[in-house]
């Protein structure tokens, strides 16, 4: 009957009511994050104390560092010592049809970790962390950003999407592309087939394997559009190159493409 009641005498009963509601919703909220994400670092096994940290520490982020090494133009490999960035070899011999790639590390100690986690142990919540990094180690880069007008993820098969639950490459572009108010496309570009993994063939498997998989389901939103390809790895970079060619068939302009780490 708090609608009987004068204007002061619904107040005084309904500040301690939402007060009581609100410490219910913090405990609930406290629970849930004991539940649903773990106490101590997936990394180094360390209890996680301090306010934000989720699923790893800070001291095992402060470890995932950008590689600023000098690295070819076109494909973005890295290369070993100092010196200027330039085209290399392979890339002088054949071009891909992306113009530019560039990877923020290589895939190793705690960043090899931290995709791992993202992509096969469902902590979906790291896009934003690996996203974060991203944007330190690239975010200021003019040749990759400027003049971008799409962003474009390599998509999973809705197979593979299904049994993960979440396609980590749409989470990293969508948190990319929040951060340079850049549209982010992402039904532009799908996986038709359902090819093997990647990871246990050698280089001219992964071109073979590849071909044929990704297809444009909407031409006109790529067309006359400069678009930056966003993935979690780059090995060998056959499927850039696929994901690139596809694009430029469906008239895309320009394909530039930005990934995590470098095997």
């Amino acid at each position: 009957l708090l609608h009987q009641l004068p204007a002061k005498g619904r107040r005084r009963i309904q500040r301690p009511v939402t007060s009581r509601f609100r410490k219910i919703l913090r405990s609930w909220f406290k629970a849930s994050e004991l539940v649903f994400f773990p106490s101590h670092c997936r990394l180094c096994g360390n209890l996680l104390e301090k306010p934000r940290e989720r699923i790893a520490c800070g001291e095992c982020l402060s470890k995932v560092t950008p590689r600023f090494s000098s690295y070819c133009t076109s494909c973005g490999r890295f290369f070993e010592g100092a010196g200027n960035p330039h085209v290399c070899s392979v890339c002088i011999e054949r071009r891909p049809p992306f113009s530019r790639h560039r990877s923020c590390a290589s895939y190793q100690t705690e960043l090899k970790d931290l995709i791992l986690l993202f992509k096969f142990r469902g902590y979906s919540v790291l896009a934003g962390e690996l996203a974060g990094f991203a944007e330190k180690a690239l975010g200021k880069d003019e040749s990759l950003w400027s003049g971008v007008d799409l962003i474009v993820p390599v998509p999973l098969h809705r197979r593979r999407k299904r049994r993960r639950g979440y396609d980590q490459a749409l989470l990293l572009a969508e948190r990319l592309g929040r951060g340079h108010g850049v549209p982010v496309l992402g039904g532009c570009l799908i996986k038709i087939r359902d090819n093997p993994p990647q990871t246990s063939l050698e280089s001219r498997e992964r071109e073979i394997n590849v071909r044929g998989a990704y297809a444009v389901k909407a031409p006109g939103g790529a067309r006359d559009k400069t678009i930056l390809l966003v993935d979690d790895v780059y090995t060998t970079g056959s499927t850039l190159r696929e994901c690139s060619r596809v694009l430029l068939e469906a008239g895309a302009k320009e394909i530039r493409a930005l990934t995590i780490a470098q095997a």
